[in-house]
C-alpha cells in the first residue's frame, strides 16, 4: 500500500483519468462551462455554481430501504472498469466523475464500512492535508450530505475553491482548548457557528477533537453528533486546519421540486464551505443572502448552543 501521496502525484492521476475515461472527460470539460456567481454574507464571499451533473447527489435517497435496494458505488467491485485508483492505507483514491472543483478526489475505504469519523479517521484527514497541499480534505456525516452514508469515504477539491477560511481569518476566535501546540477555537459573530483545530500533529489534533465529540449532542440511533468537517494545509506553515460544523439537521424545511418555496438544496461540506452546488437553474437564479442565512439557522447549531459545549469542553 501506498503511505505517501502529493499533490503532484494526485494531479498526474487525475490527468490520466480524464484522458482515458470518456465519462470522466465529458463531465470535466462540462464543468468549464458550469455559471457562477457571487455575493456577499456579512462579508463572507459565497458563490453559487449551477452545475446539473449533481443532482444525482443532490436528490440522493438515503434512507435505509433506498441503501440496500442499489448497489453500493464506492465498493470496488461495482465500480466502472474504467476507474482505477491510487492506493493510500486502508483507502482507494479515487476522481470522482462528477465534479463540483477542477479537481474533485473520492477517497473511500477499501472495506464496506459505515460512514464515520471515529475510530481515528481524524488522523488520516490530517495527514491527508498534510501530504495533499493543495487540496481541501472534507467529510460528510452519514445524515449531513453524504450520498452514500453505508460506505465510509472523504472527499477532496481544489482548497482554494471554498471561501471559508476567509470569514476565520478575520474573525475573533475564542479558545477553547489546547494540547501541546495544537489549539481547539470556537467561531464568534459569524453568520455560521463552528469550532477549529489549528494544529501541526495529528494526535494532539485527535484528542481535542475527541473532547469535541464527547461534548456535542448525538441524535438518538445515530452514532456520532452530526457534522461536516473540512480539513487544509495552511500555506506557509507545518499546520493544518480542521473545521468541524455541527449540525441540526440533514436538510432545510423547503427542500424539493414541488411548490412554489421549494428548492433542491441539501447542504454538505462544499456549501458550508462557501460554495453552493444547485442543479436546478432556477435555484441558482433565487438563492440569495437571505436564503443562504436561513440554511445556516436551520441547519447549523446556534452560536449559544456552541457556547454551551465549549464550556463543556472546558469543564471535562
Amino acid at each position: 500500500m501506498a503511505e505517501e501521496l502529493s499533490s503532484q502525484i494526485v494531479d498526474e492521476f487525475l490527468k490520466g483519468q480524464i484522458q482515458t475515461w470518456s465519462m470522466a472527460q465529458k463531465n470535466y470539460e462540462a464543468l468549464k462551462n458550469v455559471r457562477t456567481r457571487s455575493f456577499t454574507l456579512k462579508g463572507w464571499p459565497i458563490r453559487v455554481q449551477f452545475n446539473p451533473g449533481r443532482i444525482q447527489s443532490s436528490g440522493a435517497k438515503v434512507d435505509k430501504a433506498s441503501l440496500q435496494a442499489r448497489p453500493c458505488f464506492l465498493c470496488q467491485k461495482n465500480r466502472p472498469m474504467e476507474q482505477e485508483f491510487i492506493p493510500w492505507r486502508d483507502y482507494q483514491v479515487l476522481i470522482n466523475p462528477f465534479p463540483i472543483f477542477p479537481r474533485h478526489l473520492t477517497i473511500p475505504a477499501v472495506e464496506h464500512t459505515p460512514q464515520t469519523i471515529l475510530g481515528g479517521r481524524i488522523r488520516d484527514m490530517v495527514d491527508l492535508s498534510m501530504m495533499l497541499k493543495e487540496y481541501i480534505i472534507f467529510y460528510n456525516g452519514p445524515r449531513c450530505g453524504a450520498s452514500a452514508p453505508d460506505h465510509m469515504h472523504f472527499q477532496a477539491g481544489n482548497a482554494d475553491f471554498l471561501s471559508i477560511n476567509t470569514p476565520i481569518e478575520q474573525a475573533l476566535m475564542r479558545i477553547v482548548a489546547t494540547d501541546g501546540e495544537s489549539a481547539l477555537k470556537l467561531s464568534e459573530d459569524l453568520p455560521m457557528t463552528f469550532f477549529v483545530i489549528e494544529t501541526g500533529k495529528a494526535d494532539e489534533a485527535e484528542r481535542l477533537f475527541n473532547r469535541l465529540i464527547d461534548a456535542l449532542d448525538t441524535p438518538e440511533g445515530e452514532t456520532e453528533p452530526m457534522m461536516n468537517i473540512l480539513c487544509c494545509h495552511i500555506p506557509s506553515t507545518d499546520t493544518v486546519r480542521i473545521i468541524v460544523i455541527p449540525r441540526l439537521k440533514h436538510r432545510p424545511s423547503f427542500y424539493g421540486t414541488e411548490g412554489g418555496g421549494s428548492m433542491l438544496i441539501s447542504p454538505a461540506s462544499v456549501d458550508m464551505g462557501g460554495t453552493f452546488i444547485t442543479p436546478l437553474e432556477a435555484d441558482f437564479e433565487r438563492l440569495s443572502p437571505e436564503i443562504v442565512m436561513q440554511i445556516f439557522d436551520e441547519l447549523v447549531i446556534s452560536q449559544a448552543q456552541a457556547e454551551a459545549v465549549a464550556d463543556k469542553i472546558e469543564q471535562l
